[in-house]
């Protein structure tokens, strides 16, 4: 096996991980939504989701299908720094996931009563989470220098997905009542 193929093969394998760990998230989602529509927890924006979730499929497939088929080589200086940041983005995202407990979910759901956190990131930005997705679409394809794929996500997930999904969350946080102060 060549160089170039393993790393390929270990690029893949990141791919992998992080199709895994989207995985891992959906099952936290699903048991927080659970718990969210268990004490009146109201959904917003519902319609975009199917399509929130094929972009972030897309973006994994996207990936190796570009560094696969357009023969993108593995350039150190760019795939390291690449790694790094896409490393922090995910700390930062387990960060947000842990400030914000059970109130967290890949779906706009709203519990009432439940307050707005303004612990961990939040004490920073309204909404860091997003920092994560932009962050990672930029960098998860650059590792490998899936340059049309870090583009082709983010623009597709600023027109798209954060036109849309921002506003909806806005919305959605405005009927939240009281703070809640979050540890993290």
């Amino acid at each position: 096996m060549s160089s170039d193929q393993l790393g390929v093969l270990l690029y893949a394998v990141l791919l992998l991980a992080t199709g895994i760990e989207r995985l891992a998230e959906l099952v936290i989602s699903t048991r927080n939504a659970r718990w969210a529509f268990a004490r009146g927890g109201v959904e917003f924006g519902r319609e975009h989701f199917p399509w929130m979730v094929a972009l972030h499929t897309g973006l994994l497939v996207a990936c190796f299908v570009e560094v696969v088929v357009a023969d993108r080589p593995f350039l150190p200086w760019l795939g390291w720094a690449a790694l790094a940041a896409t490393l922090a983005s995910q700390a930062l995202r387990y960060w947000c996931i842990n400030a914000l407990g059970r109130q967290w979910n890949t779906r706009v759901i709203v519990v009432p009563g439940a307050g707005l956190v303004t612990g961990g990131p939040y004490r920073f930005l309204r909404h860091p989470n997003y920092v994560v997705v932009v962050l990672e679409g930029i960098a998860l394809p650059l590792v490998h220098t899936a340059w049309i794929t870090a583009i082709g996500f983010t623009v597709l997930n600023a027109i798209l997905l954060m036109r849309y999904r921002i506003p909806v969350e806005e919305r959605a946080l405005a009927l939240v009542a009281e703070p809640a102060r979050s540890s993290g």
